[in-house]
């Protein structure tokens, strides 16, 4: 991500991998279960960040596109069974038929059935002023004159549309995280709830995993590998889960485990980190880890959060 709110976004043209949705065969599913949601605003206000925020969310997000190529790519995501079911484009005013090529594109999308809203990204003249004098690159409305005449031009050019938004978003004094935190309060609302989980499990024995924001050990509860009826089995067999939750321990472990995640998830949520990673880890990540992962993700989905679980060495020994 940049260092600062974008400025000079509006020079780079769609790439191939945006164009490329991807659509994959299947029945249409109805209009009405399709989300379009068109990002603009002044250029320099945080376009760029803005997307890569909402592709985070999960939205297929097409970058800089002209609003006449929406109706097209919209037609295929409602009529080919599409897998594409929230389209998130940004678009800006490069050309004075800005505004007859969105209406007809709006009108299109309402006439489909197809939810549509609009985000608009403001930012102040001074700021916007501050933030391409720092990168040195000039407004695309410029043509050679002042700066603040080409911000001028395109604040006069988005009135209506200003207007007529379902959110409007001011970033003169947000940094790039606390727009972050802006857009997932519009889009997905506020607090754990916009924090995703994935737990998974792991054996000590085949290394300590890098990408884990949290690493417990469960290796201090009895191991049913040493019980031959249930060596053979794993944490996800009702047989072993049931042993290890009912281990003397293991329900205080879950206790004070859970409530010190929805404690640091809460924080997450707060300073703008949407993505949580918790490894469990006994010797061998059969048994005892897999089954505390389980259970601790079935907890915090009780709690609200989306959690998703894996074990590695368990995938491991399905690959072979």
């Amino acid at each position: 991500m940049k260092s600062s709110l974008d400025s000079g976004e509006d020079a780079e043209a769609p790439s191939s991998q945006s164009m490329n949705v991807g659509l994959a065969c299947g029945e249409p599913r109805p209009a009405s279960e399709f989300e379009v949601l068109l990002i603009t605003g002044m250029s320099g206000a945080g376009r760029s960040q803005a997307a890569d925020s909402v592709e985070d969310m999960g939205w297929y997000v097409v970058d800089n596109l002209p609003p006449k190529l929406l109706i097209p790519l919209v037609d295929m995501m409602t009529s080919s069974g599409s897998k594409v079911h929230r389209l998130a484009a940004v678009i800006d005013v490069r050309s004075r038929s800005y505004f007859d090529d969105l209406s007809a594109v709006l009108s299109h999308l309402d006439d489909l059935g197809v939810r549509t809203s609009i985000l608009f990204l403001d930012a102040s003249d001074q700021v916007l002023v501050q933030r391409y004098e720092s990168v040195r690159r000039p407004h695309p409305l410029q043509h050679g004159n002042r700066l603040i005449d080409g911000i001028h031009e395109e604040r006069e050019l988005l009135e209506n549309l200003k207007e007529r938004a379902d959110t409007v978003i001011d970033t003169s004094a947000l940094s790039i995280h606390q727009l972050s935190t802006k857009l997932y309060e519009a889009l997905l609302g506020s607090g754990p709830k916009t924090v995703a989980v994935h737990i998974f499990s792991f054996g000590f024995k085949y290394g300590i995993p890098l990408d884990a924001d949290f690493v417990a050990d469960v290796r201090f509860l009895p191991n049913p590998y040493w019980v031959p009826s249930l060596r053979e089995l794993n944490g996800r067999d009702g047989a072993v889960s049931d042993y290890v939750l009912s281990s003397e321990g293991a329900l205080e472990f879950l206790d004070a485990y859970e409530k010190a995640l929805l404690i640091a998830v809460k924080g997450y949520a707060e300073e703008d980190k949407h993505f949580v990673t918790i490894a469990i880890g006994c010797t061998g990540g059969q048994h005892r880890s897999v089954a505390i992962s389980e259970e601790l993700a079935r907890r915090l989905r009780k709690q609200g959060l989306a959690v998703t679980v894996s074990a590695r060495e368990l995938q491991k020994v399905d690959r072979q």
